[in-house]
């Protein structure tokens, strides 16, 4: 049987497609029309079609659990029906991530250097000084441009009256990229019908635009820069990641062992022709990882003299070890104001509604309502270590209030957003599923943003934990005109 869009309901919350009337959202109309025209077999067969592809594409991830040391690789998961974003919205968003950004290099920076937002009271001292994240070994260096997070990707959710907050920023070493390139590919196998007659815009650029920021990075007066992909190994979970980037933009994959820093203070790769200087380094080691003269000294993942050679401007180390002191989510609850101390501008992207518990009034609140609100860590990601305070047990709940009361700054806390949803294959059926998008934004001579990002879903009914180690998956993401019908496919 066709699909009947009269049977999918997703009631009380915002739908990326459908609308409360049962009509498709502006841009949307052909696409909902297309899959109308298919049965539930048929869509059936695209999904295992791309299930198909994504085996034989070799398209994984690694995940960890309690019962094994050892990395378990599983195929990327993956839903066949697209998320569509409207141009028009698009534009205004990307606005918002190149004005976050800007703020948050510009702010970075001053914290290495003279601190003026510590010494106007803008964010306190006291939680720059405590946070896991501040590594004074990064203090008085100069990077090129002033840019620090080379790469960042901020989780965007849209809440149930259709707004669009930032959930949190990533400035460390950001993943997802690369699923995001391969799920277009993926689509295009799939569904190669709907490019014919969609007006869908491109992400492909994305590793020309990458390697045009790395190489903006470079020391002084390198014209053609060497540039590698730093990867702790096959073992980690964003492997595919590192080697499809290396690939994509013709450049070394290195691991730390790879390396060697010379008495000059440069970077060297180890080939069989001997050693090769290397001028920029994606860097996809956590910092303590990077250089045990410097960090962790049992550390093998990195090489003996990285840092000496990032300070020395021999080198370039993107993103910039320290750039996490910005990846707090203590001090995410700041970028509003950072944006106005830094660039004199309102926000054109709104938070989520946060508590700082380290601030005992909204840590009272907080600890009254634990059974409505979410509260997160202040260093974790992946979906580790969070509360999510209606699904959680009493003694999950008591158990998180025993570790706010025993350190505050470590956690801060947001009301339980109702995610927006899309129309996910499950069951043999289309049901609404929660979602996010990750798009990412590069940071060279001038500023670029991916035309979408990576949309993960949450699969499991009812859930809103959209992380892939978590049980969730990914769609395409569409970036659409609201007359979204072109006269030739468009990558």
């Amino acid at each position: 049987m066709p699909i009947d869009w009269k049977e999918y309901n997703a009631a009380g919350v915002w739908d990326e497609l459908i609308a409360p009337t049962g009509r498709a959202r502006p841009g949307a109309g052909p696409l909902r029309k297309m899959l109308a025209r298919l049965s539930d077999v048929e869509l059936g067969e695209r999904q295992a079609a791309a299930n198909l592809a994504i085996r034989a594409m070799g398209i994984t991830f690694s995940v960890y659990n309690d019962e094994s040391p050892n990395a378990i690789d599983r195929e990327w998961p993956f839903d066949i029906i697209p998320r569509l974003v409207q141009r028009r919205e698009w534009e205004a968003i990307e606005r918002g991530l190149k004005q976050r950004v800007a703020a948050l290099n510009l702010f970075i920076d001053d914290i290495y250097h003279e601190q003026r937002v510590l010494r106007d009271g803008v964010v306190p001292r006291a939680y720059i000084e405590k946070s896991r994240e501040f590594r004074p070994q990064c203090v008085g260096v100069d990077t090129p441009n002033g840019i620090w997070s080379h790469v960042c990707g901020s989780d965007l959710v849209r809440d149930h009256d259709g707004t669009v907050y930032v959930l949190e920023d990533n400035l460390r070493v950001p993943s997802g990229v690369s699923y995001m390139l391969e799920n277009r590919e993926v689509m295009k196998r799939v569904f190669p019908e709907l490019f014919e007659h969609l007006a869908i815009h491109p992400v492909d650029d994305y590793p020309r635009q990458l390697s045009r920021c790395l190489a903006a990075a470079a020391p002084d007066g390198v014209e053609t820069p060497r540039i590698a992909v730093l990867t702790p190994g096959i073992h980690n979970s964003a492997y595919f990641e590192h080697s499809y980037l290396a690939q994509t933009m013709a450049v070394d994959l290195v691991e730390g062992r790879d390396l060697v820093v010379g008495d000059d203070d440069c970077v060297y790769l180890r080939t069989i022709e001997g050693l090769v200087r290397l001028h920029v380094l994606y860097r996809r080691v956590d910092d303590l990882f990077l250089d045990p003269e410097t960090f962790n000294e049992h550390s093998l993942l990195g090489a003996p003299g990285l840092m000496r050679a990032w300070r020395a401007g021999n080198v370039a180390l993107a993103n910039a070890p320290g750039c996490g002191v910005a990846d707090d989510k203590v001090i995410y609850t700041y970028v509003p104001d950072i944006i106005r101390y830094y660039l004199g501008e309102a926000p054109l992207l709104p938070n989520v509604p946060s508590y700082r518990c380290v601030e005992k009034s909204e840590r009272d609140y907080v600890l009254d309502n634990l059974d409505t609100l979410v509260v997160k860590p202040a260093n974790e990601s992946g979906g580790y270590g969070l509360l999510i305070g209606p699904q959680a047990t009493k003694r999950e709940r008591a158990r998180f209030r025993r570790r706010i009361l025993a350190n505050p700054r470590n956690y801060m806390a947001q009301p339980m957003l109702t995610l927006s949803t899309a129309p996910t294959w499950a069951d043999g059926r289309l049901e609404p599923r929660h979602l996010d998008l990750r798009p990412f934004v590069l940071s060279g001579h001038e500023r670029y943003v991916t035309m979408g990002g990576l949309t993960r879903v949450a699969l499991r009914k009812g859930s809103t934990v959209v992380n892939s180690s978590q049980g969730g998956g990914s769609k395409d993401t569409w970036v659409v005109d609201s007359t979204a019908t072109a006269p030739r496919a468009r990558r």
